[in-house]
């Protein structure tokens, strides 16, 4: 390895979101635990969304994206990722409001996440990330930034 390197462990605090939220949705697609919905390919995201997704594996990052928000805040429940994940309702020619993201997909993503424990019920406050969620998520970060350093040693 390079001397570029500290001594402390990498985690997914240090990598850029959109590199570590790619690299998970790639993990969570390989990974046969966690399932595709038969619906995924019908379901809107939002009710201020007027088309599904286009991309194929919207569903993983989205999930990706999900399991990174509660390993930063421990304790967010479905309500704040609606609230996260919500956007302004577009009525043509009216003034625009705030409109949450559909509850149901994030409770699906999350109950997803708890088969393969990643996060859990963290009492009556929402959901945090497990101990072995927490490791998955840290070498997956470490991987990105191992890749990284290689990128810019080229």
């Amino acid at each position: 390895m390079s001397e570029e390197f500290e001594p402390r462990a990498i985690t997914v605090r240090d990598i850029a979101p959109a590199d570590f939220i790619a690299a998970y949705a790639e993990h969570l697609k390989n990974s046969d635990k966690f399932e595709l919905p038969a619906w995924a390919d019908l379901v809107k995201t939002a009710v201020f969304k007027e088309l599904a997704p286009y991309g194929d594996d919207w569903y993983y990052v989205r999930a990706a994206s999900i399991a990174r928000k509660i390993y930063l805040r421990p304790g967010t429940g479905v309500g704040a990722l609606q609230k996260w994940y919500g956007g302004s309702y577009r009525r043509g020619t009216r003034t625009e409001h705030f409109r949450k993201a559909n509850s149901g997909l994030i409770r699906v993503i999350l109950q997803g996440l708890e088969e393969m424990r990643v996060v859990e019920k963290a009492g009556a406050n929402g959901r945090k990330v497990t101990r072995v969620g927490q490791q998955d998520l840290d070498r997956i970060a470490g991987g990105v930034a191992r890749a990284q350093v290689e990128d810019d040693d080229e």
